[in-house]
């Protein structure tokens, strides 16, 4: 499939020994994983100094952090100091998903200053425009998407949500049957053109020439799930489902063309449910990697969010997905801030450690291995070495830093004791 990439041939000439020691993977596992398309590699060369990440099995599970402006807080500083929090916590990769301001100039900026894969939706670009002039987003031209997607793929974005499978069916079946209709912003926004225009997606329509831009740089297209459910009530339904079948088919197109994608899923999702609705997406889009928001498991935990998307996102990365949106404590709430995405990657990356110990991936079985050894030995430096936020460690220690024992226990210390 993807060897009709030139730009792939060239990344992997250069970069597969180092993918190779980071994922612990051998070279033809990667090259096999890429050609079948059960692996994506996130790496558009118009990104300066970008750092070439796998996404899909076997390679680790990913996590990746939003940022971005909105309409009602438009400050660039802060989002660039998110995204120094996002890579300190130790995101994979980050989407700008700014609406307000000059998005020009703040996605140019975080595409400069972060070597982490950076990702966007170029229709909110367009739909603010419209926007900020009082205008209907339904007025969007079909040729203005395109060049929208051309025009940030020229400035180094390296993989993109496009909401090709958001059908006037399945938006039909959202508006009459869910209790929250749609809430991917995306997905509202393209349904309200069909709507007004009685046309098609034009997304959809224009695939093709969607796939030659993005072969052209080697953008990632991740399929995005417009019709994912945003309440446990609508998890599941025809809405969801009628758009994974169009993504599967629209995923096979792709590759056929030459074109990397992924496949974006749920959203919230019952607990019981979260296994078999990623065993049926992975198997719906042929394998694909698969790129999960959370799922959170309960509507309820406003201000919490980040924990129920953990939950969600631990059992689902052991059911198959390959790549986990974080949540953040601000989900459904407000725009996140600096701590907001510090507590949403490391949630996520909990997550995603979680799941692959029980996956079997050597390195993270190691990695709690070796905690638990220096814990045995209370040696703190390498408990803080270990855990996933060193920081936090040395902080709670604080004052009994020069002590042995946690001051959970003291003298009672249950290691101490038996040792």
């Amino acid at each position: 499939m993807c060897y009709k990439n030139n730009i792939i041939k060239n990344c992997l000439e250069t970069y597969l020994k180092d993918l190779c020691n980071e994922e612990n993977l051998q070279p033809d596992t990667i090259k096999e994983g890429i050609l079948k398309g059960s692996m994506v590699i996130l790496y558009n060369p118009n990104h300066k100094g970008v750092k070439p990440t796998l996404i899909g099995r076997p390679s680790r599970i990913k996590v990746n952090a939003n940022i971005g402006t909105s309409p009602f807080l438009c400050d660039v500083t802060l989002e660039l100091a998110k995204l120094k929090a996002a890579e300190k916590a130790g995101a994979h990769t980050v989407m700008d998903l700014s609406t307000g301001g000059d998005l020009d100039s703040i996605r140019k900026q975080i595409i400069e200053k972060t070597s982490l894969p950076v990702g966007t939706v170029p229709i909110y670009s367009v739909a603010q425009k419209y926007l900020k002039k009082g205008k209907d987003v339904a007025q969007i031209t079909e040729d203005e998407l395109l060049e929208e997607v051309e025009k940030q793929a020229k400035q180094g974005v390296d993989f993109m949500t496009l909401h090709c499978g958001v059908t006037k069916r399945g938006a039909e079946f959202a508006k009459k049957e869910r209790v929250l209709g749609i809430v991917s912003r995306g997905g509202s926004i393209l349904a309200r053109w069909m709507e007004k225009n009685n046309k098609e997606n034009p997304l959809f329509t224009h695939y093709d020439e969607l796939l030659n831009i993005c072969l052209k740089y080697n953008v990632v297209i991740s399929l995005g799930d417009g019709l994912r459910p945003g309440a446990l009530k609508d998890a599941g339904d025809a809405a969801q489902y009628e758009e994974v079948i169009v993504l599967g088919e629209l995923a096979k197109r792709a590759w056929e063309r030459g074109v990397q994608v992924m496949i974006e899923g749920p959203g919230h999702v019952p607990l019981n449910q979260v296994v078999s609705q990623i065993q049926t997406i992975k198997i719906l889009t042929h394998n694909a990697p698969l790129y999960v928001l959370g799922p959170l498991t309960t509507d309820i935990a406003a201000g919490y969010d980040h924990i129920s998307g953990a939950i969600g996102g631990a059992l689902a990365a052991f059911a198959g997905a390959d790549f986990l949106c974080y949540v953040t404590p601000a989900e459904h709430v407000t725009l996140p801030n600096e701590n907001d995405v510090y507590l949403g990657v490391i949630a996520s990356l909990i997550a995603a450690n979680s799941a692959e110990v029980c996956l079997g991936y050597e390195d993270a079985i190691q990695r709690n291995i070796e905690i638990s050894k220096a814990r045995k030995e209370l040696n703190w430096e390498r408990i803080t070495q270990f855990a996933l936020d060193p920081e936090l460690v040395k902080k709670r220690k604080g004052k009994f830093a020069t002590k042995k024992e946690c001051a959970m226990c003291g003298e009672f210390c249950a290691v101490k004791m038996i040792s």
